[in-house]
């Protein structure tokens, strides 16, 4: 299997067979199992990652209650910026909901590669740039809508979710308890 970092920067330029060697062993893919973590809270992040395949949750820990801030999918990319730029420690955990592959992206790593190939970091630049945006509009749309309507959006926009995301975990990422979560879908289920 080529690097799936190869195979992005790909579609944006033409790569050597040098600079397609220099990003797979910057940024090497590896395997997690289900409830394995990429980062507990009080780690300092030192690496982002890009999901291959499987399910990555983002949470942390108020009151001793897990609040689920996002779930992270296929080619969705997992940057911790505070605590890599700040070198504080995360507030939040990253964990496998299911078997995962993720590319690492480490930090140091990336900034040698930069050195070496400097076009790269062009193209980084504007793809964060573009994925800082739509983040920002993911996290408006969210907070200025009513719990049956972030429901709504997250089947239309990530079915894939509601089948691989326990309830209660989707319950507690759309600010709802896990009771209120069935009452929301079976209405939404008796008006269909």
């Amino acid at each position: 299997m080529e690097n799936i970092l190869v195979e992005i920067m790909s579609n944006f330029i033409t790569l050597t067979d040098e600079e397609k060697q220099d990003i797979a062993m910057a940024f090497p893919i590896k395997t997690f199992k289900r409830k394995d973590f990429l980062l507990e809270e009080g780690q300092r992040a030192k690496d982002s990652f890009l999901v291959v395949n499987g399910c990555i949750r983002e949470y942390c820990i108020i009151d001793g209650e897990e609040h689920t801030n996002e779930f992270y999918t296929e080619l969705q990319s997992i940057l911790n910026i505070e605590s890599i730029s700040n070198n504080k420690p995360s507030q939040y955990n990253l964990e496998c909901i299911e078997h995962s592959t993720v590319a690492i992206l480490n930090a140091k790593k990336e900034s040698q590669l930069y050195k070496k190939h400097p076009r790269f970091g062009e193209i980084c630049r504007v793809e964060m740039e573009k994925m800082f945006g739509e983040n920002r509009e993911r996290y408006l749309k969210f907070k200025n809508s009513t719990p049956k309507e972030r429901y709504l959006n997250l089947i239309k926009e990530r079915p894939s979710l509601i089948n691989k995301v326990p309830q209660y975990h989707l319950a507690s990422y759309l600010g709802v308890k896990p009771e209120t979560l069935s009452r929301i879908r079976k209405r939404i289920s008796l008006n269909s």
